[in-house]
């Protein structure tokens, strides 16, 4: 029994599959980042080939990011849980913001470039925004 080999030069030049292997199948799984609006992200044909559904999924995907910044620096967290509220409040949030950043992470996942900018977008806007730890009192 012969062994195939294959050489590590061209393993980059490999093209993804056509959606003829799988007639059951119409979409292209990528396997790098590419650009175009013609994407599949979070949903089975969604945001499909329509343009504006593609700027939607980008907005989407931005404000998913900005919001699991603003999770991320809500004082709820960072409060002593004094009774059995404040931990299930803190517990909800928690499983919110690791949903949400399960979610943004699915949508990079799609290997879209136009969704991983709007997600490391996302996530830069909301820690301007959000983020209190840096800030230091100007001395006057």
């Amino acid at each position: 029994m012969a062994l195939k080999t294959t050489s590590h030069h061209n393993l980059g030049a490999v093209p993804p599959p056509s959606p003829e292997t799988n007639p059951a199948e119409k979409t292209v799984a990528h396997k790098s980042l590419y650009w175009g609006h013609q994407a599949q992200v979070l949903f089975t044909g969604w945001p499909g080939t329509n343009s504006g559904m593609y700027a939607l999924a980008v907005i989407f995907v931005f404000v998913l990011a900005v919001l699991v910044e603003w999770l991320n620096s809500c004082n709820f967290m960072k409060q002593k849980a004094e009774n059995v509220w404040t931990v299930v409040l803190q517990t909800a949030i928690h499983a919110v913001r690791t949903g949400l950043s399960y979610m943004v992470m699915l949508a990079v996942m799609s290997f879209n470039g136009g969704i991983f900018l709007a997600a490391v977008g996302g996530h830069a806007v909301g820690f301007v925004l959000f983020n209190r730890r840096g800030e230091t009192k100007m001395v006057q």
